[in-house]
């Protein structure tokens, strides 16, 4: 029998989308004044984003969860196939160093986005099909993480790092949830930070950001640029912030701030109560998660509504990490409230598959 979806789950979305165009417009608009001579470029963007997202969440909501077991390897093979295209010339468009992008128009798609979501998909219903398999690493274990292997090594070809740790995290979430043995995440720890050591050697630019996050005013005014302007914006916030609107920071300090880094803008002129509010929605959303995945009737979608909830908060800790200078920049976005069609649209999807297996 149906029960009316997740109230308190939309609910903190519908706030943190709200917040979100507010504060795009506050870190926007001097920007934007000044590149377009238009203060409401980006938050008209963002509202039209938004719009489609909502629209798509309705949509979803109605379709039956089980409709993607059944098309999953389709979905795997669409996304696989978006990420080729991608890289190649006259095909992907390069933005900020990175041949990740689809252009249409003035908007880009980030193929990357919907990859996320499709091995999430695909994941769930090997794992649901899988697990009396699950003990033996060459039968249930490797062929998943062959999968996601590609699909990471795809996607540094671009290069994104950080959607790929987003990516490789949230399945390495799943299969620890699915029950293996506590030994292969050991093992698996000490590789992926071979990895990650390996891949940092061979991209010196990935080299600069972690020497700019070891020591940033060893290069103030290049690596470390960006890392100490954040600081800047968060230290003067107090505990009530400047006030809306009196950033110092989103005035060509802080280079585009509504993306990576508008947490920093968040802080600044609303303090830490406005940053601990801002976290408690995440929160919120990751207790609702967690509740719609346990209360859920089969495996598949235990697996999926795990999935998605982790990703989209292993992706704000990520962002916070580097706003506050836990770790290096990693170039992932704030979801709900960071400028960005892609990265939007993908997180309402799995929102409104969230809420569907809510209903169910």
């Amino acid at each position: 029998m149906h029960k009316k979806y997740d109230k308190i789950l939309f609910i903190s979305v519908l706030i943190l989308l709200a917040f979100g165009l507010v504060m795009i417009y506050s870190a926007s608009s001097i920007w934007a004044e000044y590149k377009f001579h238009d203060s409401f470029r980006y938050i008209k963007q963002q509202a039209l984003f938004i719009v489609v997202g909502l629209i798509l969440i309705r949509m979803i909501m109605n379709i039956d969860y089980n409709k993607y077991y059944e098309k999953a390897n389709i979905i795997l093979g669409i996304c696989f196939l978006l990420l080729i295209l991608v890289l190649i010339p006259g095909i992907g468009t390069i933005r900020n160093g990175s041949r990740s992008w689809f252009g249409i128009g003035p908007f880009g798609v980030q193929p990357s986005e919907f990859a996320k979501l499709g091995l999430i998909i695909f994941t769930s219903k090997y794992l649901s099909n899988s697990n009396k398999f699950l003990k033996s690493y060459k039968k249930g274990v490797f062929p998943i993480l062959g999968v996601m292997l590609i699909f990471f090594g795809l996607i540094m070809l671009q290069p994104d790092l950080g959607t790929g740790l987003v990516l490789a995290m949230t399945i390495v979430s799943l299969l620890f949830i699915a029950g293996v043995n506590m030994k292969f995440f050991f093992g698996v720890g000490i590789l992926g930070i071979i990895g990650v050591i390996v891949l940092i050697i061979i991209a010196p630019y990935r080299m600069d950001r972690i020497t700019a996050f070891v020591d940033p005013w060893k290069d103030p005014l290049g690596t470390g640029f960006q890392i100490i302007q954040s600081l800047y914006a968060i230290g003067p916030g107090g505990l009530l912030g400047r006030g809306y609107l009196k950033s110092i920071q989103k005035q060509f300090y802080l280079p585009e701030p509504q993306t990576d880094f508008i947490f920093s803008i968040i802080t600044e002129e609303f303090g830490i109560v406005g940053a601990f509010i801002v976290v408690g929605l995440f929160v919120l959303v990751l207790v609702r998660g967690i509740k719609i995945s346990l209360d859920a009737k089969d495996s598949f979608s235990k697996y999926l509504a795990f999935g998605m909830t982790f990703q989209i908060i292993f992706q704000a800790i990520m962002n916070l990490m580097v706003v506050v200078g836990l770790i290096p920049v990693t170039g992932v976005t704030l979801p709900f409230i960071s400028y960005g069609g892609s990265s939007l649209l993908i997180t309402l999807v799995s929102i409104g598959i969230l809420l569907n297996i809510s209903k169910r």
